[in-house]
């Protein structure tokens, strides 16, 4: 049994050895950090974050309505927004080559830019169709009015295009007098 007199307190089993060890803490004003900063790795942190993302899906306590961003989207995003790059620039080159035939631009903004320049037309598309799918990619998750996500605008998109596509090209093969490329 312990005495009543013992100075002995509960923690001295675990504070006596510590003080004995001749750890001591830091003097005042001295760094502890010498190490390199790991702020200043850019480019390792943009690797590294390609590889090994954290947030690939919203938090779980959450509902869908809100915005939620994520570091790693679904690979058929990519495929989608590849398509409709490829499609919008194949529907600009089939609108100049139906322009140069006689067809008219039914756009009114995009007729302004086609008849100054054809180079201008073709930079402000594609500028504007590359930014509209970094938009929807990164609301991918989001759901337009509560009721229909925003991935499937994407696909709706390329749909659309397709069927634009699919119009230049009946358009093309309408007409008696132009060959087909």
């Amino acid at each position: 049994m312990k005495e009543a007199g013992s100075s002995r307190g509960i923690n001295d089993g675990v504070i006596r050895p510590l003080k004995d060890s001749g750890a001591h803490p830091p003097a005042r004003g001295s760094e502890r950090r010498d190490r390199f900063e790991r702020r200043r790795r850019v480019w390792w942190s943009v690797f590294y974050g390609s590889f090994n993302p954290r947030r690939r899906r919203p938090a779980r306590r959450l509902d869908d309505s809100r915005f939620h961003p994520v570091d790693w989207y679904s690979a058929h995003l990519l495929a989608v927004s590849i398509g409709i790059l490829l499609l919008s620039a194949a529907d600009g080159f089939l609108t100049a080559f139906l322009l140069l035939h006689g067809a008219d631009e039914v756009n009114p903004v995009m007729a302004v830019l086609v008849y100054r320049s054809v180079a201008m037309f073709a930079a402000f598309k594609m500028a504007m169709t590359a930014a509209s799918i970094v938009i929807l990619v990164f609301l991918s998750r989001h759901r337009f009015m509560r009721l229909v996500r925003v991935e499937l605008l994407l696909y709706v998109v390329l749909a659309v295009y397709g069927g634009l596509i699919g119009y230049e090209m009946w358009m093309l093969n309408r007409s008696n007098d132009l060959m087909l490329l």
